[in-house]
């Protein structure tokens, strides 16, 4: 799903616009939808780190994982005027006279090591299963947002491309999705030390019989196993 839904995208995307100039970029960066949207991650962020963070980063994988792709998506943009300003100027056309070119070289600075430090608590507070997914989805989603609003990508696009790049985005999300609930893991004790293995579904059944027939074993006390040896021996 995962493969066909980026398929699906990559055939429906819209032609990159092209670019002489870091100032055209900052023309889009500086449009007022573009300037709510900054506004509304700053808001949001800011919320995030100052309030929720401290309450419940530890036991809500959502706040840490909610910042960390509310600043990709910021890093993005910036990264992509940044590579455009580069391109440019090895092009000859340089562009680190402007210094809008070094204002995203900042920002991208900013959301990277804002975006890379809350990533590392995440992973450090909860399993790396439970974080890549939710990370994947909501950094995807409003990256594919951000640069709807900056890069204008749908205008001039007729209606079926752009259903059919929200279908392969709902494909390529429900793919990422659906494979993390199939990588449901069961553990039970494969020794009396307590090492835990993954099982497969198949071998699940005759597992917990195992298990069950193990702790029925160690349920039985001393006096249970004399008595049984007696009866042995009488018979």
């Amino acid at each position: 799903m995962c493969i066909a839904g980026s398929m699906v995208i990559v055939i429906h995307a819209p032609q990159e616009q092209e670019i002489t100039s870091v100032k055209e970029i900052w023309i889009m960066a500086t449009q007022p939808s573009f300037l709510l949207y900054v506004a509304s991650v700053v808001l949001v962020v800011s919320v995030l780190v100052f309030h929720f963070s401290p309450l419940c980063g530890q036991s809500n994988v959502l706040v840490y994982t909610a910042i960390c792709s509310l600043m990709g998506s910021l890093s993005v943009m910036s990264v992509k005027a940044l590579g455009t300003s580069l391109k440019l100027t090895f092009e000859g056309k340089n562009q680190l006279v402007y210094p809008e070119t070094w204002f995203f070289m900042l920002v991208v600075a900013i959301c990277v090591l804002t975006q890379m430090n809350y990533l590392n608590k995440a992973l450090d507070s909860f399993n790396t299963a439970i974080v890549s997914p939710i990370y994947y989805v909501m950094f995807t989603t409003l990256t594919i947002l951000a640069s709807i609003i900056m890069f204008k990508d749908w205008s001039g696009q007729s209606l079926g491309s752009i259903t059919s790049e929200i279908c392969g985005l709902i494909i390529v999300l429900s793919g990422t999705i659906l494979l993390h609930v199939t990588k449901d893991y069961e553990r039970i004790p494969q020794s009396r030390t307590g090492i835990y293995a993954p099982l497969s579904p198949s071998s699940t059944p005759r597992l917990n019989g195992e298990l069950l027939r193990r702790i029925e074993d160690d349920a039985r006390s001393p006096e249970d196993e004399e008595k049984a040896l007696r009866r042995q021996e009488m018979y």
